[in-house]
């Protein structure tokens, strides 16, 4: 039997993906959905102003749409997606997991938290069993797994292909699709023939939580990783797909060729939504590039090219499409996770 999920913050531009991945899902049924009490009450198709690129399918169309509230929410859904602006996640998101919810959270909030687990399947897969930790120390019939921010989610798989040669400094500058931002979160004015470089709180995201990502977990505590980490974040106009260069420098030598070896090695995750190569690797100095690879393994791979040696060690470039792989498609796939390792 396929598993019942709801969605929480579902009107919204990622809770609109997690319909699209979730509605046709072997292993998920959509059976709740949430949203602001504004639209409590109404279908989904009144209450959802419809923007992604396919229809709404017909039987979540139909479904009625409940208020954020642990009430609200049929007690036989096994787990809850969270795509709640952070604000609102602070709020309600531990109500849930106090009332024995499992929650796979795409909001900010929480994400440093020593005892939420912050996962990329594919990276960490064993920090899921922080969860324990977490049960214990908050007392919860429920449990929260975060994935992280969509511009953290594009090049720490490629830093975690890197690894075995000693990561020591990290530098990273990114270039950000305007839907990270929200259907109205960039004007057109703001952004057309223009690039902003400055995203609020974001270049935090990318130095903290890649060193949680890439930390160790001993089965009671988790190590961040030692790694020096400084990014800068801009906002640049594309529709989707944050490419990112960036440069590393290593305690080993590692050359281009070594890189690009050890990033198409990377292994895959055995799950519904991994892709099958995680990290396709270009040769083409003018790849990847948003508009042309930011769907490859349907919108879960990583892209990276432009491998080559530097004075700061080692740049390339890095692409992810960041409402799938960065937002809707992480969290789908730390769903997957859950149910793999029986905490569903």
């Amino acid at each position: 039997m396929a598993v019942r999920v709801g969605v929480l913050g579902a009107t919204g531009a990622v809770g609109q993906r997690l319909i699209q991945l979730l509605d046709p899902h072997p292993e998920f049924e959509i059976a709740a959905l949430t949203a602001s009490e504004s639209s409590a009450g109404k279908t989904y198709r009144q209450a959802a102003k419809w923007r992604a690129d396919s229809p709404i399918p017909d039987d979540v169309a139909a479904m009625t749409v409940s208020a954020t509230d642990p009430d609200e929410v049929p007690s036989d859904v096994d787990l809850l997606f969270s795509s709640l602006p952070s604000s609102v996640g602070e709020a309600v998101e531990s109500a849930f997991c106090e009332a024995g919810y499992v929650v796979s959270s795409n909001s900010s909030n929480g994400r440093m938290d020593d005892d939420i687990p912050l996962v990329i399947p594919e990276v960490n897969a064993d920090h899921i069993d922080l969860l324990e930790v977490q049960r214990d120390e908050r007392g919860w019939d429920g449990a929260m797994v975060k994935n992280p921010n969509c511009s953290t989610i594009t090049f720490v798989p490629t830093l975690a292909a890197l690894e075995e040669y000693g990561l020591e400094t990290v530098h990273v500058a990114t270039l950000q699709a305007v839907s990270g931002a929200g259907y109205d979160g960039v004007t057109s004015m703001e952004i057309i023939d223009n690039a902003i470089p400055h995203i609020g709180g974001e270049e935090d995201k990318l130095e903290t939580e890649s060193k949680k990502l890439l930390g160790s977990f001993d089965g009671a505590e988790l190590t961040l990783n030692d790694v020096e980490v400084g990014a800068s974040c801009n906002r640049i106009p594309t529709i989707d797909g944050h490419l990112e260069n960036v440069f590393v420098e290593t305690a080993e030598e590692l050359s281009p060729a070594g890189a690009a070896e050890a990033m198409r090695e990377y292994p895959s995750a055995d799950l519904h939504s991994s892709p099958d190569q995680l990290i396709e690797v270009f040769e083409d100095p003018e790849r990847p590039q948003p508009r042309l690879d930011r769907t490859l393994g349907n919108g879960m791979s990583i892209s990276a090219g432009g491998i080559r040696e530097s004075t700061f060690g080692l740049q390339y470039n890095c692409l992810a499409h960041n409402t799938m792989r960065g937002a809707a498609g992480a969290s789908v796939l730390n769903g997957e996770l859950l149910l793999e390792n029986g905490y569903l």
